[in-house]
C-alpha cells in the first residue's frame, strides 16, 4: 500500500514539472521568425574595403519584427564551389519550413574547368558532367552545369519546406552605345530556365538593374555606384540601389509570401 501511494505521489509531482519544462521550448519554437537566407558571391556580400554587396543593405528594407535576414554569400564563390566547399550544407542545416532562400551566382562560373581556382561550371542547364581535378584537394570531381547547381539549391530548399528564389546575376559596369551589357543570352537565361524547371521563383535582377543604370546614366553609375572599384563590384551606394532592385523584383512575384515582410 505504501509503495502504491509513493508511486502515485511521484506521478503527481513529476507530471507538472515535465509540463513546465516543455513550456519554454514550445514557446521558443512557435516564436521563431521565418528566416530569409541569402547565398551568392562577392556582388552579394563583400569584405573588400570600398566594396559592398546588396545582401547587406537589403536587410534595412525588411520589417525585422516579421523576418530574420541572414546573408551567407561569400566572395569568390561560384554556383559550383558554394556547394563543393560545404557552404550550402551549413546553410541547409539551418533551414526550416517557412524560410526563404534567395540565390545569385554566375560571376565566377565562367572560364574553363582547368582553371586552378576550380570555380567554373559547365555552361548551360544540362545534366551532363565533366571530370575535373580540384586544384585545392587534388581530388577528381564531377562538375555539373550552372543550371544543375541552381536547381540543386532550389530542390534542397523546397525539400526542407523553404521557398527558393533564383536571381539572374547583377550586370557589370560595361556599356555599349549608352546601353548596359545584359546576360540575357547566357547566365540570365540559364537562371530563368533553372527556376522554371525547379519550380522556384525568379527575379530577372540583371534586367531590372540594367534599366535603372541606364536611367541614371553611365557617368553617375561609374562615379557613384562603382567608383574606383572594378566593373563588377559596387560601392555602398551601388549596393543600396541593387538591394532596392531586388525588392522591386520581390514585389513583382505573384503569390510569394516574402513580400509581406517588406517595409511599406
Amino acid at each position: 500500500m505504501v509503495k502504491i501511494l509513493w508511486r502515485a505521489l511521484l506521478v503527481v509531482m513529476v507530471v507538472p514539472i515535465l509540463g513546465f519544462a516543455a513550456g519554454p521550448a514550445d514557446v521558443k519554437k512557435s516564436d521563431r521568425l521565418p528566416t530569409f537566407f541569402i547565398i551568392g558571391d562577392s556582388t552579394v556580400k563583400n569584405g573588400t574595403k570600398g566594396q559592398v554587396g546588396w545582401g547587406d543593405p537589403i536587410a534595412d528594407l525588411f520589417d525585422k519584427s516579421k523576418i530574420r535576414i541572414v546573408n551567407r554569400a561569400l566572395g569568390g564563390r561560384s554556383s559550383r564551389t558554394f556547394l563543393t566547399e560545404g557552404l550550402w550544407d551549413k546553410v541547409l542545416a539551418e533551414v526550416q519550413p517557412g524560410d526563404f532562400v534567395i540565390m545569385q551566382f554566375g560571376h565566377n562560373d565562367g572560364g574553363g574547368l582547368s582553371d586552378p581556382r576550380g570555380r567554373a561550371s559547365i555552361k548551360g542547364t544540362g545534366d551532363e558532367t565533366q571530370e575535373a581535378t580540384n586544384a585545392k584537394t587534388g581530388q577528381k570531381e564531377a562538375v555539373h552545369s550552372y543550371g544543375w547547381y541552381l536547381r540543386r539549391y532550389a530542390t534542397d530548399a523546397k525539400a526542407k519546406g523553404a521557398t527558393p528564389i533564383i536571381c539572374s546575376p547583377i550586370p557589370r559596369n560595361i556599356w555599349k552605345e549608352d546601353k548596359v551589357a545584359r546576360a540575357a543570352n547566357d547566365y540570365g537565361k540559364w537562371a530563368a530556365e533553372s527556376a522554371k524547371t525547379a519550380g522556384a521563383f525568379f527575379i530577372d535582377l540583371n534586367e531590372i538593374i540594367a534599366k535603372h543604370y541606364e536611367q541614371e546614366g553611365q557617368k553617375k553609375v561609374q562615379e557613384e555606384y562603382f567608383g574606383a572599384t572594378d566593373h563588377t563590384h559596387t560601392t555602398l551606394a551601388g549596393a543600396q540601389l541593387n538591394a532596392v532592385c531586388v525588392v522591386e523584383g520581390l514585389r513583382g512575384l505573384k503569390d510569394c509570401p516574402l513580400s509581406t515582410s517588406l517595409k511599406p
